[in-house]
């Protein structure tokens, strides 16, 4: 239910108020992992996928664990697995779906119908490479390169527009105009560990899907610290699953 709203270039959605926060002249950004996809289905991979059964519960768990929090803004990938993890989220807090396109993950080959092992092959190419070569990313796919340049501008300009911009200089120290903000992502492995990075200063890799290990269905958070001359972001809780039944806790 509700209807669906695709965010354009430079449109900035949500109206600000401070019900129900706990952090005072703090920007917190809260991403969130889809839940767990379903990749193969009768052996064959699928494009694009749906949530399982359980990946449907880690959705329903993660909203129910977030409803009563408030966020000035919530948006949501284009993709599947997001919308179907945040459908719950939006449903709690009484929001329409919001899409940001930027958020998409990675693309991968189109393997649809495909034997699953043809997926499992190019992975282990994959991980066999040397490091160096593995910005090309999987053969048929968007390279990993690509990838990173696109969340990271995607990441600058959904910023900019809300008064957050990088300083000049070396160190990650951000200006922010109204800080006193939260803002929830519903995003995938490799998108939230880019934008981590991005907020945290940290040069990029090519296994940014492995440098931090995100859980379906968790919540990851990044607060703002202000100091003398802006702002700089600290990672406060990486793929938090505590509201998560054990046997439920995937990756």
């Amino acid at each position: 239910g509700g209807r669906v709203r695709r965010l354009h270039p430079g449109e900035l959605t949500g109206a600000r108020t401070s019900r129900g926060r706990t952090l005072a002249d703090a920007m917190e950004i809260v991403l969130i992992r889809h839940g767990e996809p379903e990749w193969v289905l009768d052996g064959l991979n699928v494009d694009n996928p749906p949530l399982t059964t359980r990946g449907r519960r880690q959705a329903e768990a993660m909203a129910a664990y977030l409803r009563d929090q408030h966020f000035d803004e919530v948006f949501c990938s284009p993709l599947r697995r997001a919308r179907e993890t945040a459908a719950p989220l939006f449903r709690e807090l009484g929001r329409d779906e919001t899409i940001d396109p930027w958020l998409e993950e990675i693309r991968n080959p189109i393997w649809h119908g495909t034997p699953r092992e043809k997926a499992e092959e190019a992975y282990r190419e994959e991980r066999a490479r040397p490091a160096a070569d593995r910005w090309r990313g999987l053969d048929g796919g968007e390279p990993v390169d690509s990838f990173v340049e696109r969340i990271h501008l995607g990441v600058s300009l959904f910023l900019a527009e809300r008064g957050v911009t990088r300083t000049e200089q070396p160190l990650p120290v951000w200006r922010i105009d109204e800080p006193d903000r939260r803002i929830a992502l519903v995003a995938h492995a490799g998108t939230n560990s880019v934008v981590i990075c991005h907020l945290l200063g940290l040069a990029p890799t090519p296994w940014e899907w492995d440098r931090f290990v995100i859980h379906h269905g968790s919540v990851s958070r990044l607060e703002s610290m202000e100091m003398g001359d802006g702002h700089t972001f600290s990672l406060t809780k990486l793929s938090d699953v505590e509201y998560l039944d054990p046997a439920d806790r995937t990756r």
